[in-house]
């Protein structure tokens, strides 16, 4: 049985936000059956950016820094992934731990300053209080 998609609206931010982690996972993933989704995915989503998102230098840019984000997110994970399945959770779990949620209010910081870029209906909020 072959289905359609769900289609929602989002913020531009949540799409490059999607698109950069697709990226990410096309050039990290090695098994081929979960490569053909990825890549799937990721040329429909770019699809919709080439059609929505007027191209712009700082829109680039902010893709970029997401992306880069977005990277720095998956190593983290994959070293906590490390340390709990060695069942460490010394100092440097705590750290990363830690890591995770500062890692993720940059990202969220990018997203929102994309959707204020490209003036997106949809503008996510976070609730979390700030920590330096």
């Amino acid at each position: 049985m072959e289905t359609q998609g769900t289609y929602i609206e989002v913020g531009s931010g949540e799409l490059i936000d999607k698109i950069t982690i697709l990226e990410i996972k096309a050039a990290r993933i090695s098994d081929a059956d979960k490569l053909v989704n990825v890549r799937h995915e990721l040329a429909m989503l770019e699809g919709v950016r080439d059609k929505t998102l007027p191209p712009s230098n700082t829109l680039t840019q902010l893709a970029a820094a997401l992306k880069s984000v977005n990277e720095e997110l998956w190593q983290i994970e994959d070293d906590i992934r490390a340390h709990e399945a060695a069942q460490d959770f010394g100092d440097t779990f705590i750290g990363l731990a830690r890591a995770v949620y500062k890692t993720n209010d940059k990202r969220a910081a990018l997203k929102k300053e994309i959707n204020l870029l490209t003036g997106a209906a949809i503008i996510e909020e976070k609730s979390y209080t700030e920590f330096e």
